[in-house]
Order: C-alpha cells, then sequence, then structure tokens
C-alpha cells in the first residue's frame, strides 16, 4: 500500500498521530508539504518564519535519510500531478483542520481524494480536545470560558505518540525538484532578520528551560513583560515542532502548584478559542456579539500607522509594538493594552489591528488571535465588558514600574527618570533636554487624552447597542 503522510502545521518526526498512523499502516510512504500561493503574506514576518521552520524541517528529514516533496500551486493542481507520478497511491493521512481556511481546504480536498479513490484517514492533532468533543449540557458549544475549563480540566488528556519511522519505507526520489528550488528561493528572499530558531530539537529544548527555570515563578511573573518568564513555545505550537500532548504530558509530571495550574489554564484558552472559531466560522470578519456589529469606528489611516510604528506617544504601547516589529513576539499582557487601545481609545476596527498581527506574529494562530481581539474590543463570545477599558498608563505603572521593558525598546526614552517614565510628557522643559528626549520632536505628544477617548468610545459602543435594539 502507497500512502500519502501530508504535512501542513505540524513539522515534526514525533508525537505525531497522522504520521505515526501512516508508518503503522503502510508498506511505502511519501511525505509531502503543499505550499499554496493563496496563504502568502506579503511583507510578513509570519509568513517568512513559517517557510524557515518549513525548510529547516526539510532539511532535518532529508538528513535522516528521506525525503520531504514539495507541492506548489493550485493544490488540486499539485495532488493531480503527484497520482500521475505515483499512480499505485490509494491513502492519504492528514491532521485535520476544525475551523477557518484549513477546514475549507480539508472538505475540498477530501471531495477530490475520494473522487480520485484514495482513502482519506483525517485525525484531531493540534489541540488537547477537538472543537467539538466538550459541549454543555444542553449539547451546545460553550460560551464562557469557566464552565468550559471545569469541564476541560476533568476530562483525560491524550498522551505523546511514540512514532519509530523505518527510512526505508520512504520514497527518497524527488518527484518536484523545480518546486524545491521555490522553496530555496522564497528562504533565501526572506526579510528575516531576528534570531529565529526553528526545529523540535529546539522547542524541546524551550520546554526543558521553561520547566527547570521559569515555571515556578509563572503565576506572579508572567504579567511582566521585563521578567521574560512566559514559556516562548507558542512559536513552536504554531507550527508544529512541537505536539500539545508533549507539552501538557511534561508540564503535568512537575509538582503540583498554583503556576503548573495557571499554565495549563492557559493550554485550555488555546482549546477554548479554537472551540469559538469552529462555531462561528465567520469571526475573523464578524462580530460575534451582534450587538456591536454597527460601532461606527473612527478608522484614522495616520493614527493607525503611528499605532504600528510605535509611535503613539504612550511608552508602554509603543514599546510593546516596537517589540512585535523587531522580534516577530509580544508579550500577552502587552497584546491585551495595545489591543485596547487601538479599538476603545483611538476607535480602530480590531479587524484592522488583528490582520496586522496575521503579519507580524511569529506565533500567528487565528483562533486565539481572533478570540483576543474581539475580546479586547467587547465583541467576541465572553469578552471583557464594552466599558472596561484599559488606562494604557496605569497598565504600564503597574507591569513595568521601572520601565525597564520601555527603555529597551523606546530607546529615545533611556536617560528618562522613572518618575516620568510612563508619561514623560509631563517632564518640564528643562527636565526633558536633561534627557535627551523633547517631546513633540524626537518622541511624540500622547495621541489622545486617553480620559476623554474613554467617554467617547463607551458613548459609541452604546450607540451601536441602541441601533440593534
Amino acid at each position: 500500500m502507497v500512502s500519502v503522510m501530508w504535512y501542513r502545521r505540524d513539522l515534526r518526526l514525533e508525537d505525531n498521530i497522522a504520521l505515526a498512523k501512516a508508518v503503522e499502516e503502510s508498506e511505502q510512504l511519501i511525505l509531502v508539504f503543499h505550499i499554496n500561493p493563496e496563504q502568502f503574506l506579503k511583507n510578513s514576518i509570519n509568513h517568512d518564519a513559517f517557510f524557515a521552520s518549513l525548510a529547516y524541517f526539510k532539511k532535518e528529514i532529508d538528513r535522516r535519510g528521506m525525503h520531504l516533496q514539495i507541492l506548489y500551486g493550485d493544490i488540486k493542481k499539485s495532488f493531480s500531478d503527484l497520482k500521475k507520478k505515483i499512480p499505485d497511491w490509494t491513502e492519504v493521512y492528514f491532521n485535520k483542520d476544525e475551523r477557518g481556511f484549513g477546514k475549507l481546504r480539508d472538505d475540498k480536498m477530501t471531495d477530490f481524494f475520494r473522487d480520485h479513490e484514495i482513502a482519506v484517514h483525517a485525525y484531531m492533532d493540534h489541540y488537547l480536545h477537538g472543537a467539538y468533543e466538550i459541549k454543555n449540557n444542553s449539547g451546545e458549544l460553550y460560551k464562557v470560558f469557566t464552565p468550559y475549563y471545569n469541564k476541560w480540566i476533568q476530562l483525560e488528556k491524550p498522551a505523546p505518540i511514540k512514532v519509530t519511522i523505518d527510512p526505508e519505507k520512504v520514497l527518497k526520489k524527488a518527484l518536484f525538484k523545480e518546486n524545491e528550488e521555490k522553496l530555496k528561493k522564497m528562504v533565501n528572499d526572506s526579510s528575516l532578520t531576528m534570531n529565529y530558531l526553528p526545529g523540535t530539537e529546539q522547542a524541546n529544548k524551550q520546554l526543558e528551560l521553561f520547566i527547570k527555570e521559569k515555571m515556578d515563578k509563572y503565576n506572579k511573573a508572567r504579567d511582566y513583560p521585563f521578567k521574560n518568564n512566559t514559556s516562548r513555545l507558542s512559536q513552536y505550537l504554531k507550527t508544529g515542532e512541537i505536539s500539545i500532548r508533549t507539552v501538557w504530558s511534561a508540564v503535568q509530571k512537575e509538582v503540583s502548584s498554583e503556576s503548573q495550574i495557571t499554565f495549563l489554564k492557559e493550554l485550555c484558552w488555546r482549546d477554548f478559542y479554537h472551540m469559538v472559531y469552529a462555531g462561528n466560522p465567520d469571526q475573523k470578519t464578524q462580530p460575534i456579539k451582534k450587538q456591536f456589529s454597527n460601532i461606527q469606528w473612527d478608522n484614522n489611516v495616520e493614527q493607525f500607522e503611528k499605532w504600528k510604528h510605535g509611535q503613539t506617544g504612550y511608552p508602554i504601547v509603543d514599546a510593546a509594538m516596537r517589540q512585535m516589529n523587531q522580534t516577530g513576539w509580544m508579550h500577552n499582557r502587552l497584546r491585551m493594552i495595545v489591543a485596547s487601545f487601538l479599538t476603545k481609545d483611538l476607535l480602530i476596527d480590531w479587524r484592522w489591528g488583528e490582520e496586522y498581527f496575521q503579519k507580524m506574529l511569529i506565533d500567528y494562530d487565528a483562533s486565539s488571535n481572533i478570540g483576543g481581539w474581539q475580546w479586547a474590543a467587547s465583541t467576541g463570545t465572553d469578552a471583557v465588558p464594552y466599558f472596561r477599558i484599559f488606562n494604557p498608563t496605569t497598565q504600564s505603572e503597574k507591569y513595568d514600574p521601572s520601565g525597564e521593558f520601555i527603555r529597551k525598546y523606546v530607546t529615545e526614552l533611556k536617560a528618562v527618570k522613572t518618575k516620568y517614565i510612563h508619561a514623560p510628557e509631563k517632564m518640564s522643559r528643562e527636565e526633558q533636554v536633561k534627557a535627551n528626549v523633547i517631546i513633540g520632536d524626537n518622541y511624540p505628544h500622547p495621541m489622545v487624552n486617553h480620559s476623554d477617548a474613554r467617554k467617547r468610545a463607551i458613548s459609541i459602543f452604546e450607540e451601536s447597542k441602541d441601533i440593534v435594539k
């Protein structure tokens, strides 16, 4: 039996359900990745990082005496070409998607494979629990996190899966050399400049580092961006260079603590937002709460550009945006702050921010990112109330009290005293000169007055609710 293992966002040879099944049930195996230009993002760190991971994964497979075939272009034509080259191919294995673009692709290709008499073996691999696995007592998907978590935490979690692959089973001949050259060119043309470390080995090292050196402080330190006490596993979960089962199992083995419980709850949020997206397939473009479908967004393009580039005049917002632009990653507390600032202080559509994060985050996960933006904008399920609006200055004072994080990314403020680091516009002219920063010259005035912006946002959101009535 000739089978295809179709890789997507599961770039690993270990703890991979579809791969384990394919190895177990196949006489000959073809490892495949399909590059779909429909999914390309221009000028995107997210795009460049993913394909850097793919290229690294391909090298790792080749190093082990196997070969990863690269398909490129129209998806049906690509697999048709593969079938022509391998007419004995009869089975396809993959880890399925339950929401978004991936689900539409999987539904379309399942029909295609069956039309071509290719048996489909699809598995839920990306999450601890599938999107439709956990329902309330009425048989419906949950809308609120806490009751979902209460049921989720009681369920047994799947264990890591051992995969033993015989390289002799895997087709070594390159079937589409021209496509491999395209992948090489994509990686060579990449604008990725940060120290990006791909691969399962690196992911496992990061997991070990987190457990040994950071997890015991996670509960108390995770909200402080200058402490660097988060797991930093999100980029590897996004590409599938590490399995969620591997992460759960490793953390679960540790002595029970508040930090352990808090971290495992974060894994539940990942499952929760996946369920929410599956149950609300249009949530990337439409608010879940319909009473906020008529918000009169200001959508000032000039202000949006300043927000994107960290030029808002609010140091914590600017530091956060510059961290993402420079590193492809942003601390979770900061994601909430900048999202609240964009949607409430500037009254710019959350979809603009979500799309920019999609381009810039190396750990971009559609379910979590869309869910987070709808939460901040008060338009999503179990979202923050529309009248609860983060004050960027008080958030800065609470989570970066000494300004250490701010000074790292907003270098114009390096010499500013801690007394003024959260609101440098309060310095006198003389103090500004001493600190080598002139507000309105080499660092901007605050774009808006937060107090006024808060009142405006509440009024606009209430007007939207009235329209729906």
